[in-house]
C-alpha cells in the first residue's frame, strides 16, 4: 500500500493525481497505525515548518514516521515534507525536524528570486 500522508499541511490532491498518472493507487491516510502498515510513504507539505511539526506531534505521526523510516521502507518527501525530514529548519526561528536526514534547511540568501520557476541545469559533482 502506497500512503500519501495527510497531516493537515499537504498538497494532497496534486500529489495523489501525479501518482495516479504514473500508474499508482495511493491511499490518503493520517492515522499513525495505518501508516505503519504501508509499503511506501509519500510525505507532502505546504506551509510553515513550526506549525507542520506541531500537527505531526499532536497526531502521533512524528514517531510513526521515524518508526517507518527505521523499518527501511521508502519515503518520498515533497516540498515541506522533505524539509521536515532534516534535523532542523531555520524557519520560524529554528524548528527541529524529524532528524532522519542529517543537516539543516537554510533560508535562501537575500536577493535571490523566490519562488523560482523554470528550468535549471543539473550537474553531477561525483559518482555515488
Amino acid at each position: 500500500m502506497l500512503v500519501v500522508l495527510d497531516y493537515g499541511a499537504g498538497n494532497l490532491r496534486s500529489v495523489v493525481r501525479a501518482l495516479e498518472v504514473g500508474g499508482a493507487r495511493p491511499v490518503v491516510l493520517g492515522d499513525p497505525e495505518a501508516l505503519l502498515r504501508a509499503d511506501a510513504l509519500v510525505f507532502p507539505g505546504v506551509g510553515a515548518a513550526g506549525s507542520a511539526m506541531g500537527r505531526l506531534r499532536e497526531g502521533g505521526l512524528d514517531e510513526a514516521i521515524r518508526e517507518f523510516y527505521r523499518s527501511g521502507r521508502p519515503i518520498l518527501g515533497v516540498c515541506l515534507g522533505l524539509q521536515l525530514l532534516f534535523d532542523l529548519s531555520e524557519e520560524d526561528g529554528g524548528t527541529p525536524g524529524l532528524g532522519l536526514i542529517p543537516g539543516r534547511v537554510r533560508r535562501f540568501p537575500d536577493g535571490l528570486k523566490v519562488p523560482h520557476m523554470g528550468w535549471n541545469q543539473v550537474r553531477r559533482r561525483k559518482d555515488h
